[in-house]
């Protein structure tokens, strides 16, 4: 019967079913992106500064203590409703593990190399660029990886301020006691999680070879 059920969902909804894919998708891309273009310079000062990392670490700590969804609710009053809080609030969520790994990535670059890099006449951006970023970049990945699988997961709970997605599947279906829509929905976030640790765990393995 529930299959059924699912079958005629697909059959009547698919467009419907897309649609919140897409938007899933495009509301958790929009955030990774954001959310790299302000971890990045920040892990690379980090990397460099014993007081910017502790502060991200501190930062890091204390976002596992806050919900995701009483920070959604706590934007509500201050950018109102729709895909910014939404937005906003997971860019939040996202930056953690990016700066930490970045952080991390470029700690563990090891220093002998940086001096035989510096020794040949290596300029500080040519050993930025050829050096540094190539070996860091696995550790780099894998807070891309890491952030986009929160973010996919969190995004369900967006649909509370009207930013739609998958989230809109899981709550209608709560809302009507429909188990169909909750399995849709739940199934679905969770086979993209996993579609893209999978493809994230593959470039990472390819790159660390590269990198050898």
């Amino acid at each position: 019967m529930l299959l059924k059920q699912i079958l005629v969902y697909f059959q009547t909804n698919s467009g419907e079913y897309f649609t919140a894919v897409l938007q899933h998708l495009a509301l958790s891309f929009g955030t990774l992106l954001l959310a790299f273009i302000i971890a990045f310079p920040l892990g690379v000062i980090g990397s460099r500064s014993k007081m910017v990392a502790g502060l991200c670490s501190s930062f890091a700590q204390v976002l596992r203590i806050v919900p995701s969804l009483a920070l959604l609710f706590i934007l509500i009053p201050l950018i109102g409703v729709g895909v910014l809080p939404a937005l906003v609030a997971l860019v939040v969520l996202a930056l953690p593990p990016l700066v930490i790994n970045t952080i991390l990535g470029f700690n563990e670059v090891d220093r002998n190399l940086q001096e035989v890099g510096l020794g040949l006449g290596m300029s500080p951006r040519q050993l930025f660029f050829k050096v540094q970023l190539p070996l860091a970049l696995p550790y780099i990945l894998n807070g891309v990886k890491l952030a986009l699988v929160e973010v996919i997961a969190s995004a369900t709970l967006a649909t509370y301020i009207g930013a739609g997605g998958l989230g809109t599947l899981i709550f209608t279906g709560l809302g009507l006691y429909r188990m169909d829509l909750l399995l849709i929905g739940g199934i679905s976030v969770a086979l993209l999680s996993l579609m893209f640790m999978f493809i994230f765990d593959l470039v990472i393995g390819k790159v660390k070879r590269d990198v050898k």
